[in-house]
C-alpha cells in the first residue's frame, strides 16, 4: 500500500491503514467470518498465497491475541464505552475489562502456517515458508512446521493420506491470484488452475470436518467447480464480501464439512487432483433437463436425466448459489468518500518486501536514471 495514491477514492484502504492491517483484504477474510463462522473451533490454520500477510494478520491478531473485530468486537467496545460514561467503571477497570475479554478469546495451541514464493515479513505466531504450493516437498514442510516436536520426517504417511498424524489442519485459506491481463477467460483460467493446486493441497492435509476458503473470478463454468467441491465437502457457498469491489469479478468460495474421498483414491501432490470416478453421458438416451431449488442450501440442481431413478448422483449439475457478505451500513468499496482538509496521509503498514519493480528501478539505475540519461546530460 502506498502513503496517499488511493486515498481518495477507496474508503477500506484508508481504514486498513488507519487500523494496522497491511492490506484491505483483511477485511474480506473478517467478513467472511461474520458470516459463515470459519474461526469457530479452530486452532491449526493453512495460508496459503499468502504475502503480503493481512489474511495471516487477522489469522494472528484474533486467533493468538484474542482481538475481536466485526459486530462482536464493536457491541463490546460500545458496552465499555457505556459503562464509563455512566460511571459503572473507571477508566483502569475499562481497560482491564478489555484485556481480560482478549485473553479469554485467546487459543492454546495455535499453529498456523503462511506459504508463499514471494517472502513475507515476520508475524506474531506465525510461520511462514517460502515454498511452491504445486511441489511435493511442500507437504513435509507444512507439516514440520505444524508439529517441530512430533514431526517424523521418515513416516511412510506424511505426503498422501488423510490419517490423523498427517491431517492435522483444521482450516485452509487462500486469497491467492494471478497478475491479471484484461483477458477475462484467461485470468480466469488461471485463476482456476492457482485453485485447484490450492485445493489439491488442503485435500492432503485437512483433517476430517476441516475447511476451506478460497478467491476465486466468477465465469461462465462457476457452476461446474460448485460441484466439483461438493464431491468432497458436505456444504459449499459461494459469497461476495462487502469490501470486495462490486467492479471486480472476484468472489470466495467457502466449503465447510470436508469428508474422506472416494474409494480407491488418496490425494497427493504427487498426482494433481483429478476426477475419481466417469460418468457415462454419453452413452444415455439424452431426455429434457428439469431443475428445482434445494431447500437446504438453495442451490439449484439441473437434472441432465439418468436411466435409473436410483442414480441419485447421475447427470446431475448444480448452479452455485451467491451470497453476499457484510453489515449493510458499511463502507461501500466502490464509493467515493471526502476527506477533511486538515487529513494526514500514513504511510503503509507494511512495506513490499519484493516488488516486481525492484529490479527495473536498479536497471534504471545503472542506466544512469530516468530514460537512461546520465548525470550532467542535457
Amino acid at each position: 500500500m502506498g502513503k496517499s495514491s488511493k486515498d481518495k477514492r477507496d474508503a477500506y484502504y484508508r481504514l486498513a491503514k488507519e487500523e494496522g492491517w497491511r492490506a484491505r483484504s483483511a477485511y474480506k477474510l473478517l467478513q467472511l467470518d461474520e458470516e459463515f463462522h470459519l474461526f469457530d473451533n479452530v486452532t491449526r490454520v493453512v495460508d496459503l498465497c499468502a504475502a503480503p500477510g493481512s489474511w495471516s494478520q487477522v489469522l494472528s491478531r484474533v486467533l493468538i491475541k484474542g482481538e475481536k473485530f466485526g459486530r462482536s468486537g464493536w457491541q463490546e467496545t460500545q458496552a465499555s464505552t457505556r459503562n464509563y460514561v455512566l460511571g459503572n467503571q473507571t477508566e483502569n477497570e475499562t481497560e482491564r475489562e478489555r484485556e481480560s475479554s482478549r485473553k479469554a478469546g485467546r487459543r492454546e495451541n495455535v499453529r498456523i502456517v503462511a506459504i508463499d514464493l514471494q517472502p513475507m515479513s515476520p508475524l506474531d505466531g506465525v510461520t511462514t515458508l517460502r515454498a511452491d504450493i504445486t511441489h511435493p516437498s511442500t507437504i513435509p514442510l507444512l507439516l514440520q512446521a505444524l508439529d517441530p516436536d512430533t514431526y517424523e520426517p521418515d513416516a511412510p504417511n506424511n505426503n498422501n493420506n488423510n490419517s490423523a498424524s498427517s491431517s492435522p489442519v483444521d482450516l485452509v485459506i487462500s486469497d491467492g491470484a494471478p497478475d491479471v491481463t484484461g483477458l477475462h477467460d484467461l485470468d480466469i483460467y488461471v485463476q482456476s488452475q492457482l485453485l485447484w493446486a490450492a485445493l489439491n493441497l488442503a485435500l492432503c492435509v485437512l483433517k476430517p470436518g476441516g475447511k476451506f476458503v478460497a478467491k476465486i473470478f466468477r465465469g461462465k463454468d462457476v457452476d461446474v467447480l460448485f460441484a466439483q467441491l461438493k464431491l468432497v465437502f458436505e456444504r459449499v457457498r459461494v459469497a461476495k464480501p462487502r469490501s470486495s469491489r462490486a467492479s471486480s469479478i472476484e468472489a470466495f468460495v467457502v466449503c465447510e464439512g470436508f469428508f474422506p474421498q472416494p474409494d480407491g483414491w488418496s490425494p497427493s501432490l504427487n498426482q494433481p487432483l483429478r476426477a475419481a470416478a466417469t460418468t457415462e453421458l454419453d452413452a444415455r438416451k439424452p431426455t429434457p433437463p428439469s431443475r428445482h431449488v434445494r431447500p437446504d442450501d438453495g442451490a439449484i440442481e439441473i437434472d441432465l436425466g439418468s436411466e435409473s431413478e436410483s442414480e441419485s448422483d447421475g447427470g446431475q449439475r448444480w448452479i452455485a448459489p451467491f451470497l453476499a457478505c457484510g453489515d449493510l451500513s458499511a463502507y461501500d468499496s466502490d464509493a467515493t468518500y471526502h476527506l477533511p482538509k486538515d487529513r494526514v496521509s500514513l504511510d503503509p503498514v507494511q512495506p513490499p518486501t519484493a516488488p516486481p519493480y525492484k529490479r527495473a528501478l536498479e536497471m534504471r539505475k545503472v542506466a544512469g536514471g530516468a530514460y537512461g540519461k546520465t548525470k550532467g546530460t542535457g
